[in-house]
């Protein structure tokens, strides 16, 4: 049993360098797809959001295919779709065909989203500790070593349409030859509200866990809103707001993208040992302060040490929402996961538009404060992971986490 749920944990770790590997394809590939399509930045940021309304309507679809059929068949299935895909924007010669190839990429790589983490759900019921925000670290990696690929596709002269035709056969085969270490199955749980001596029915205890899940979802959209706001906005304040070098500038996102990377790598031993609660209130109340310092401090550094702690604050807050998301009710973890990562995802598509349009009202640096405020909320917000009996308790936490 520790073999295979070793191999699941490590099939878990494919799939999320998988996802994060074909979306930053199509992103490495956005300059000369343009291009070639012949459209605007305008016009391009408007297509985008058909990727955004295709992922969600993914997530919400594959949430219920995975409780109905499990991940062990949705999982490798969302890995195939969006390997396929992944070549539709490459083969795009208008504005209109590329509309329909986001909106049919969106839609694959939205299964596969929610459908590892419902699996990654499982992974971590199962090993009795928290593993959640290692699988969201290496998500990040995906993104690097597609950006080292596309570069070297690019050096090697392959157009866009090879490029990512090539890449997403590779991620094909890889997605089916990782489906046989999968979980089969949710582990087995007892349902909420039915030991004997329950003092709520089965059915005011669904009702509140659909609360709950609500709740989650709305920090989820406040977190991921400030995520999405750092990866349009950051270099743009260092360049607009201190007048840094376009080069000092690019390195805004690196440092807040680094320290997003290195704190999820750590917050697993963190959580095992203070709790998720604590992860995510303290977490946001970092970011908070972070986000402050980019927008007050008149100085590059502080700029800079801001972003840092502005990523490393965030780092761990997502991965405890669909962590607590998918173990509020184990048989309906990917319904409740896609609504996490749905709404979550509203939010990051939404972030740069919203601090995009307050910059018409006040200067760019005092529109960062609403990302200030979007933190605060979210730690006071945190005592919901306080409770929730489908989530892995402090004390087993305590227990195995060393």
């Amino acid at each position: 049993m520790e073999r295979s749920l070793r191999a699941a944990r490590v099939a878990t770790y494919v799939y999320f360098i998988l996802c994060g590997t074909l979306m930053g394809a199509w992103v490495v590939h956005i300059p000369a797809i343009e291009d070639r399509v012949g459209i605007s930045h305008a016009t391009l940021g408007g297509l985008l959001v058909l990727l955004g309304l295709g992922a969600f309507i993914g997530m919400q679809v594959a949430g219920r295919l995975t409780d109905r059929l499990g991940t062990r068949i949705v999982v490798p299935a969302g890995g195939v779709l969006c390997g396929a895909a992944l070549v539709l924007p490459g083969l795009a010669r208008d504005p209109w065909t590329l509309a329909g190839a986001l909106l049919v990429f969106g839609f694959c790589n939205g299964c596969l989203d929610v459908s590892m983490n419902a699996h990654a759900v499982h992974v971590e019921k199962a090993y009795g500790r928290p593993v959640m925000s290692g699988f969201h670290a290496t998500f990040s990696v995906g993104g690097v070593l597609a950006s080292l690929v596309g570069a070297g596709a690019a050096s090697a002269g392959l157009n866009p349409a090879a490029g990512m035709a090539a890449m997403g056969a590779v991620g094909i085969v890889i997605a089916l030859a990782s489906a046989r270490a999968l979980l089969p199955a949710a582990p087995a749980v007892e349902s909420p509200g039915s030991g004997e001596g329950s003092e709520a029915p089965p059915v005011v205890e669904r009702h509140r866990t659909t609360g709950r899940v609500r709740l989650l979802a709305v920090l989820a959209l406040m977190v991921m809103l400030c995520e999405g706001a750092a990866n349009d906005w950051s270099a743009l304040h260092m360049k607009d707001v201190l007048g840094a070098p376009a080069g000092t500038a690019a390195f805004a996102y690196g440092t807040f993208a680094a320290a997003m990377t290195a704190g999820r790598l750590l917050a697993d031993r963190f959580v095992a040992r203070f709790g998720s609660m604590a992860i995510l209130r303290h977490g946001a109340a970092t970011a908070a302060v972070g986000i402050t310092l980019v927008a007050l401090g008149p100085w590059t550094w502080a700029a800079f040490t801001g972003w840092a702690l502005f990523g490393l604050g965030l780092s761990g807050c997502v991965p405890q929402l669909f962590s607590a998301a998918g173990h509020a009710d184990p048989a309906a973890a990917g319904a409740n996961v896609s609504r996490v990562a749905g709404l979550g995802y509203v939010g990051m598509l939404a972030g740069p538009a919203v601090i995009g349009w307050l910059t018409r009202l006040v200067a760019l640096d005092h529109a960062l404060v609403l990302l200030t405020l979007l933190c605060a909320t979210t730690a006071v917000g945190a005592r919901v992971l306080r409770t929730g009996s489908g989530h892995i308790r402090e004390s087993e936490m305590a227990r195995i986490g060393h």
